[in-house]
């Protein structure tokens, strides 16, 4: 019975997969977040598609982006600098609600979120660089 009932579990595990994990890697092909931190971002709110060679530049040089993007990247990708601005407080951070590929353009839909309880009483200056693997026309939503 044991030699029957063993291969049979085993067969419904392996045989077994969820639609959402191959959905979430090839929604994963179309952008990367570079870096993140509550630290290093500006002191105002902006959204920024890096496009030029010049500012391009600026992402080479940063240590700890060199090993994840090439200079050849920008002929291929488009690069996004997210600055949620100036916060009085720690616990404030951006994150990528949605990033939709349509015919003519890719929409980017950013949320700021902010503390639910207490939060260190520090000025932070949150940001994201993410990397759109598309030269397609950015809009955030």
């Amino acid at each position: 019975m044991k030699k029957i009932l063993l291969p049979i579990v085993g067969l419904l595990l392996f045989s077994c997969s969820t639609k959402n994990k191959l959905e979430n890697k090839e929604d994963s092909k179309l952008f990367e977040i570079l870096k993140q931190d509550e630290q290093g971002g500006a002191n105002i709110r902006f959204f920024e598609v890096i496009t030029e060679p010049n500012e391009f530049k600026m992402l080479l040089n940063d240590k700890e982006l060199k090993r994840k993007v090439a200079e050849e990247d920008i002929k291929t990708s488009n690069f996004l600098l997210l600055n949620m601005g100036e916060k009085s407080s720690g616990g404030h951070f951006l994150s990528l609600e949605s990033v939709e590929e349509t015919d003519t353009e890719i929409i980017v839909d950013v949320k700021e979120n902010y503390p639910s309880g207490m939060a260190t009483s520090v000025m932070t200056y949150p940001f994201m660089i993410v990397k759109i693997n598309s030269k397609k026309t950015i809009r955030f939503k």
